[in-house]
């Protein structure tokens, strides 16, 4: 009995150690952005709201984010009902090429992302769509499909099928039973990956620095070169309002999960 209570309390604090090793990054970087020092300096000598007003305040940083905005809003308006209707038709297909599509469908998240920034960097470059909205909206959609994709063959995986084709036999078509009997039963795991489609688009980096440039310019990229140029302490206030608005998106795929199985 002595040794499983000590096996529990050894497991309980090795999770403690990981999270707070996941999570000390945030705890340094939040106090940093109110931080009133000209630079970087953890505990804050004092604190102060000015790097929250020179990004709100400053054209370029709010040009940056604009287009981050932009990108992530319709990226997730593009690659949900993409990646829906795909995770559908893996779901529901007994071809036997369809285990080989769905490795295809997910190689953004298996092939490293530098091979991809430069595939797409290449691509671009010969139709023209670098440092291009559209263009940068293309490549978010492709890395977002994959977390739509599994998201939505989660939901239908606890789906009855049986549902689908009562409706079908009364007179419905495919598309007709799929948003008035299936859509409903898996609108959380829709919601699920439209949030985490936005949340990547918003993010996303690597990619990014390879076609988005000029007017187009993504707020992740600007920070990069603001690091790479000067620290300046308005990064801390940015990455803080990114991860606050990360927070928020999984709250609320927490809130449709629970409201789903209420």
């Amino acid at each position: 009995m002595n040794q499983v209570r000590l096996s529990r309390v050894l497991f309980i604090g090795y999770v403690t150690l990981v999270l707070l090793f996941l999570v000390l990054p945030v705890l340094i970087v939040i106090p940093m952005s109110f931080s009133d020092s000209r630079f970087l300096s953890f505990p804050p000598p004092g604190y102060s709201l000015r790097w929250y007003d020179a990004f709100f305040s400053s054209n370029g940083w709010m040009s940056a984010a604009q287009t981050s905005l932009i990108a992530a809003v319709s990226t997730a308006l593009i690659a949900t009902p993409v990646g829906v209707a795909a995770a559908y038709g893996l779901n529901v297909s007994t071809h036997w090429s369809v285990r080989y599509l769905k490795v295809l469908l997910l190689l953004p998240l298996i092939v490293p992302i530098i091979i991809v920034a430069a595939g797409v960097f290449l691509s671009y470059a010969m139709t023209g769509l670098l440092h291009s909205l559209p263009g940068l909206i293309m490549a978010d959609v492709m890395l977002a499909l994959p977390y739509v994709i599994t998201a939505g063959a989660a939901g239908l995986q606890g789906f009855d099928n049986s549902q689908e084709m009562v409706a079908r036999s009364l007179g419905m078509n495919r598309f007709r039973a799929f948003m008035a009997v299936v859509l409903p039963q898996i609108k959380p795991s829709v919601i699920t990956g439209a949030i985490f489609a936005f949340i990547q688009a918003l993010d996303e980096t690597m990619v990014a620095l390879f076609i988005a440039g000029g007017q187009n310019q993504t707020l992740t990229v600007r920070m990069f070169t603001a690091l790479r140029d000067e620290i300046d302490p308005t990064i801390a206030a940015i990455s803080t309002l990114l991860t606050a608005t990360s927070f928020a998106m999984v709250m609320l795929v927490a809130m449709a999960r629970q409201r789903a199985t209420a």
